[in-house]
């Protein structure tokens, strides 16, 4: 049985990431999920701490912008902010460096393929779409720099990935909405699709 006050320490932990103490915030979220490992808020808590921490930008915006949602709909909420920060680069493979074991077991299912492994494989003579989807079956591509992103993103362009492209230019957008790069391949990505 948790000893712990769920809803208590989350509150800490929010108030603490309101106040810009990103580490207290993450020991505070990492507390609620070792006790209760199935916490999404606290999952997600964890993440968006990280990426404050590391000084990823969006991380604050991000918090307020799933902190509004929840008024709404809590379980949809939590939805959709996992969904977001999926999409976000590599921030689940740095998470289950720092954490303790209980954390990094719930974190090793979403382990993957380097993109600069994927991108070797094509070097070595690999077709895209046939290496991709049979990446897409088994596994998935995390990808930790922005060149890298933006690479992905091209490729998928070209090589008739439309609706994928779409979906992950959308996410990032809604984080970076004034970002040129992700604005030229959005441009191109409608180009595409009216020709």
């Amino acid at each position: 049985m948790s000893t712990i006050s769920k809803y208590q320490i989350l509150s800490q932990a929010k108030d603490s990431f309101s106040k810009a103490d990103y580490k207290n915030a993450l020991e505070k979220f990492a507390t609620v999920l070792q006790n209760y490992p199935n916490s999404t808020e606290a999952y997600n808590g964890v993440i968006l701490a990280e990426m404050a921490m590391s000084g990823e930008g969006g991380a604050e915006a991000l918090f307020d912008y799933y902190e509004i949602l929840k008024e709404d709909d809590k379980e949809q909420a939590d939805t959709i902010m996992s969904e977001i920060l999926q999409n976000i680069d590599g921030s689940l493979e740095k998470l289950s460096q720092v954490f303790a074991d209980p954390i990094r077991d719930r974190l090793e299912f979403e382990d993957g393929i380097l993109y600069k492994d994927f991108k070797n494989i094509l070097e070595e003579g690999g077709e895209f779409r046939e290496t991709f989807e049979n990446i897409m079956f088994s596994t998935r591509v995390i990808i930790t720099q922005k060149d890298d992103f933006i690479d992905f993103l091209d490729r998928l362009i070209e090589h008739d990935f439309a609706e994928m492209a779409l979906t992950y230019l959308e996410n990032a957008l809604s984080i970076y909405p004034s970002d040129k790069l992700l604005r030229k391949l959005l441009k191109k990505l409608a180009k595409g699709k009216n020709s």
